[in-house]
């Protein structure tokens, strides 16, 4: 099992290298110059754009660039923004904890209901609820987010009045007035990934039910709810981890839609900012972020699936 997990570090380590590569490359073919883009109207000075590629490094080769700037990171400097011109770790420090909070919040609510109406679904596999709540769950997956977000805004902020539709939290504010701002967008992102890890929960103790053992178990005359939990769902944990994974890296990197609607500044925002100023280095700094986030969470996925699941721990 060390080995398994030592193996798993390696991979994501590995991962996070090329992806590394992959996001400095794809920024370095964008089309346009960072400098010309900076200078604004006076690029068409020679001498002075010549002076800021030279200030900004931009005249050494791509390679020399990339190692600096990925043992920058190694080391905790993300550089600094162009068009602020303050350091990019900085920015980002007030984002992080506004997606964090959303991503915490969402996740306590999503993934227990997600558990738990998966397995009641599965243990009653073809009845009235498992039906409804299939064709509920394909509902929300085919709705996309932005039309929930503003559905749930019309009806809860505009019509009732209930909640708020700026989730923008002030540092004073209390408990309770953090969970009334943020109802609508944990509301919004909860109902994009809970149906993922409903329908993978269902599958997965669907899948174990038919297994030989499990039928061994109901001929012995095991109670249904002790085959669940103490037989099927240690087994069924190894996709649900997965999917639990993808969801909670979704989260954090992909709320883009959710963090605009609501008024967010998270760091989805931030990355968009970015793309619109055409500040290189935070671009970088937020997509490497961002893929850190979808390496180390699918790698603790991989950890937990070896850990609870006797298959994986005792292949032979």
């Amino acid at each position: 099992m060390l080995q398994l997990i030592v193996n798993r570090c390696l991979q994501g380590l590995l991962t996070l290298v090329l992806a590394s590569i992959i996001i400095f490359a794809a920024t370095e073919i964008l089309p346009g110059d960072v400098a010309e883009a900076i200078l604004g109207q006076n690029r068409n000075d020679a001498a002075a754009l010549e002076a800021l590629r030279e200030e900004l490094g931009l005249n050494r080769p791509a390679i020399v660039r990339y190692f600096d700037w990925f043992f920058g990171i190694l080391q905790g400097d993300l550089g600094v923004s162009l068009s602020t011109d303050r350091p990019i770790a900085d920015m980002m420090s007030g984002r992080i904890w506004n997606t964090a909070r959303l991503a915490i919040m969402t996740a306590c609510v999503a993934i227990p209901l997600a558990l738990i109406l998966g397995l009641i679904s599965a243990i009653r596999a073809g009845g009235v609820l498992d039906k409804s709540l299939a064709v509920t769950t394909l509902s929300l997956i085919a709705v996309p987010e932005f039309f929930i977000g503003l559905g749930l805004m019309t009806i809860f902020a505009v019509e009732l009045k209930w909640l708020g539709a700026n989730a923008n939290i002030r540092p004073y504010y209390d408990f309770g007035r953090i969970v009334h701002a943020m109802a609508l967008p944990v509301m919004t992102l909860g109902f994009a990934v809970l149906a993922h890890m409903l329908r993978m929960t269902r599958a997965s103790v669907i899948n174990i039910f038919t297994s030989p053992y499990i039928e061994m178990a109901v001929l012995k005359g095991i109670p249904k709810r002790r085959i669940v939990m103490r037989h099927a769902l240690p087994n069924a944990l190894s996709p649900i981890f997965a999917v639990i994974a993808l969801n909670l890296a979704y989260m954090v990197s992909g709320v883009i839609i959710v963090e605009t609607i609501f008024a967010v500044p998270g760091l989805s925002r931030l990355l968009i900012d970015g793309v619109a100023l055409r500040d290189i280095p935070l671009i970088q700094a937020c997509a490497m972020l961002f893929g850190a986030v979808y390496i180390i969470v699918n790698l603790l996925a991989d950890i937990f699936s070896i850990i609870f699941n006797p298959r994986l721990r005792f292949p032979k």
